[in-house]
């Protein structure tokens, strides 16, 4: 990967529909230039998808947390299972310290959030954080 690839990737982090021939004028390339290097990227895993991300306007009300959980040895197959079933999880690391993982979770109130530290809580100790904002959101891969 070159300088050229990256910006391609800024580019396209930013938006995902941009057309090559945007791309082009942009990178000073072709578009046949622009395109090889997209596809080369993509054929390596450099670029695994295109999605959409929702915006908070979906939901008239949300509630996003993070939610640190210990989870004993016996019981992490379970979890495992529980966060890969639920909605909500947007979400799951596997972390060092004191908690065994960190859940991300998008509710769409306090109860649903209440609901999910419920069910964690039978398979383990957890701590809550509410996220008022994120003043920060990138998820640069370089």
């Amino acid at each position: 990967m070159d300088d050229i690839d990256r910006q391609i990737l800024r580019l396209l982090e930013k938006d995902a529909r941009m057309t090559v021939k945007e791309i082009s004028a942009r990178v000073s390339l072709t578009s046949p230039a622009v395109s090889e290097r997209i596809r080369r990227m993509e054929k390596g895993g450099v670029i695994a998808g295109y999605t959409v991300v929702p915006g908070k306007a979906l939901t008239k009300a949300h509630v996003d947390a993070l939610i640190s959980i210990t989870v004993p040895q016996s019981d992490r197959s379970a979890f495992l299972t529980l966060v890969q079933t639920l909605a909500n999880v947007a979400q799951c690391y596997h972390v060092t310290g004191a908690y065994s993982y960190l859940v991300k979770v998008s509710c769409s109130d306090m109860v649903a959030l209440d609901e999910i530290i419920n069910r964690f809580q039978s398979l383990g100790h957890t701590s809550t954080q509410i996220i008022l904002s994120t003043p920060v959101d990138r998820h640069a891969i370089w």
